[in-house]
């Protein structure tokens, strides 16, 4: 895989939680449908899940291919954004959601 693939490896997967993670905060501060955060909550199940194991092959071919290990952490860098703003989403979805 050429550098710039694995890069847009890493963007993709940031920008696709990102993007979700977006539609289900502003969708349930906006409708107060509790399906938004429900979906929100699977959201972060499954998008950790998700980020994990893209994460996992990151290192793994970093490994293997021993010229693409800097390229690799870029990529996973990249990803590791996600948590921060996820645990800030979770925080306010927590405080707007009273169940």
């Amino acid at each position: 895989m050429s550098d710039k693939t694995i890069l847009n490896i890493g963007k993709l997967f940031f920008r696709v939680s990102f993007l979700f993670g977006n539609i289900c905060l502003f969708g349930y501060i906006l409708t107060k449908h509790i399906d938004f955060a429900i979906y929100g909550y699977l959201l972060l199940v499954f998008g950790t899940v998700t980020n994990l194991a893209a994460i996992l092959i990151l290192v793994i071919y970093g490994t293997i291919e021993k010229n693409k290990p800097d390229i690799c952490l870029k990529a996973i860098k990249i990803i590791l954004i996600n948590i921060p703003v996820a645990i800030l989403y979770a925080m306010i979805g927590m405080n707007l959601v009273k169940f």
